[in-house]
């Protein structure tokens, strides 16, 4: 047996390494093809009188009313040096220690509940079942929550159903344009199996129309805006925050929702820090039956965009919330807080104050008049 060439075998070594690298590269481009279409479409104000109109426009941006109960009054930065290298030493407590268990409940086929019925996909994603009709809640069914494939915060769980298994739904309803409530890929997955519209905020329709969503199943609403689709209404209300999917900030509008049936209401907070708003919504619109509340995803710096689990707790009651639903937790790691630091301090201050509380698994179904016996199942995982 004849040795081997050792300039054949470096020569062998060298091709294979150069093919691995242009694999990869390869890969990363297939990846990131679809980048710059993620971004979405910056509205024309300048063309749109809706916009331009809009009470919350000024100056070429979208803007929170005046607030003195923000906490926070510079806001977040993302530029901040501070805040940036408590990133990259403090992430990794936002993850859990084992498994996150799931619940995958088969509903297609199933009626809607004559009453209502919440089912938490995990994050911020949701399905609201109320007489009869279902509403889906800022859906992200990516492993990633942003505009690349290869980078960005990853899901901590499996997705707990399928998005094509999902029931038919009447409208999908999202709150602002952040890559963690609203996704590029979803909403193109849903125009297949679905043909339900999309209700959104003023501006994020752009998006919607660059990724081929057509006119007709697309809702652009201001805030105190009402649509009406049989017996369900949805009204987009205020929220304090902003939005944006690159360096722009605040060229599309963000909000929280109120769903309505004939005799039952739902509230979904979206993302936003505590305010005024609450109480004046909580007058408007309710007693809501319940109320889906942001509670991760907070800190001391960021308290004008994102509620703590206290301030959650303070905003479920000025708005006769009903059932407290803790959203926006356990799916991706995007503060600086331990993993079950929201749902522990939540309980913590609901207990306190008396506010009923259901934290269903990702995929629970939890209906809103029998909610299921408090299970703490995140402890043994955190």
């Amino acid at each position: 047996m004849s040795e081997a060439n050792p300039r054949t075998s470096g020569h062998r070594g060298r091709l294979l390494t150069l093919a691995t690298v242009a694999a990869g590269l390869g890969v990363a481009a297939w990846a990131l093809r679809e980048v710059p279409a993620a971004f979405g479409r910056t509205p024309d104000a300048e063309r749109d009188d809706r916009i331009r109109n809009s009470p919350q426009f000024a100056d070429g941006t979208f803007h929170n009313a005046p607030s003195e109960l923000a906490r926070t009054p510079l806001g977040f930065s993302p530029l901040n040096t501070s805040t940036l290298r408590r990133f990259l030493t403090e992430r990794a407590q936002g993850a859990p220690g084992r498994p996150i268990p799931l619940v995958g409940q088969p509903s297609t086929g199933l009626p809607a509940a004559a009453g209502v019925a919440i089912t938490w996909y995990g994050h911020a994603s949701a399905l609201v079942e109320i007489e009869g009709a279902r509403v889906l809640l800022d859906p992200i069914w990516s492993e990633r929550c942003s505009p690349s494939g290869l980078v960005g915060p990853k899901r901590l769980h499996p997705v707990p159903v399928e998005l094509e298994d999902l029931p038919t739904v009447d409208v999908v309803l999202i709150s602002h344009d952040h890559y963690d409530h609203l996704d590029m890929p979803t909403v193109k997955r849903l125009l297949r199996s679905q043909s339900a519209p999309f209700a959104v905020p003023l501006g994020i329709g752009g998006h919607l129309r660059r990724w081929g969503v057509p006119e007709h199943r697309i809702i652009e609403l201001d805030w105190d805006e009402t649509c009406t689709l049989g017996e369900l209404t949805v009204t987009l209300t205020a929220a304090h925050h902003f939005s944006g999917r690159s360096l722009t900030r605040n060229t599309t509008l963000w909000g929280s929702w109120v769903i309505a049936g004939p005799s039952r209401k739902v509230f979904y907070t979206g993302d936003s820090g505590y305010f005024e708003g609450y109480a004046a919504i909580g007058a408007a619109h309710g007693p809501f039956d319940a109320a889906l509340v942001q509670i991760g995803a907070y800190d001391h710096y960021w308290a004008d965009i994102h509620l703590s689990p206290e301030d959650a707790v303070l905003a479920h009651q000025e708005l006769s919330g009903g059932l407290l639903v803790p959203v926006h937790w356990c799916t991706f790691n995007l503060g600086l807080h331990p993993w079950a630091e929201p749902v522990e301090r939540l309980l913590a201050e609901a207990k306190a104050q008396g506010v009923p509380v259901a934290v269903p698994r990702p995929g629970e179904r939890v209906e809103v008049a029998d909610p299921p016996e408090l299970d703490p199942w995140w402890t043994e995982l955190a």
